[in-house]
């Protein structure tokens, strides 16, 4: 904890500027994994593997397929949920929090681990939970730092190198 008392916890807008960055990022994520997994079920598509239920091309049936537009679509949430709660878990900062030296931090003493960082994040509601930050302006805590006992402090520029990462 006595780390944490050497950087100010993060206001509104250099939140929203990291939460910016990271969608950009977020949707990068979502349109590779989308595009893995359909050149796979193209492949097992065009090679007989999956049944093309009469259609001549296989872009046809995924177009057509509920089954196969919920599995993309729930394979490539997966990994955008993933580069969430990798990051978080891992060093405490996704790649637009360490460009806006954010990065966050357990307020008990317990690590922050997959279900935390996996609460954390359904309570940020999309981000709405950010917008707390506005209203409690002594504490600036969100609603996800609140329910998931972490806060989000800037770091100065020599904190932010991922050398001076430590077990959040």
């Amino acid at each position: 904890m006595t780390e944490q008392a050497a950087f100010p916890r993060a206001g509104f807008l250099r939140r929203l500027a990291a939460m910016i960055y990271d969608a950009l990022v977020a949707l990068a994520v979502f349109m590779v994994a989308g595009i893995l997994i359909t050149v796979l079920l193209i492949i097992l598509l065009e090679n007989g593997v999956l049944d093309k239920q009469g259609y001549q091309h296989s872009m046809e049936v995924i177009g057509h397929s509920n089954v196969f537009s919920g599995i993309i679509f729930g394979w490539s949430a997966l990994w955008t949920l993933g580069f969430f709660l990798w990051f978080w878990r891992n060093g405490g900062q996704t790649i637009g929090m360490r460009a806006w030296r954010l990065r966050l931090f357990s307020t008990n003493e317990q690590p922050m681990g997959y279900g935390r960082a996996l609460l954390r994040l359904i309570c940020s509601l999309g981000g709405l939970g950010t917008l707390l930050v506005l209203v409690d302006i002594k504490h600036k805590l969100s609603l996800q730092d609140r329910l998931a006992h972490t806060e989000m402090l800037v770091l100065s520029k020599d904190a932010n190198h991922h050398k001076a990462w430590k077990n959040i």
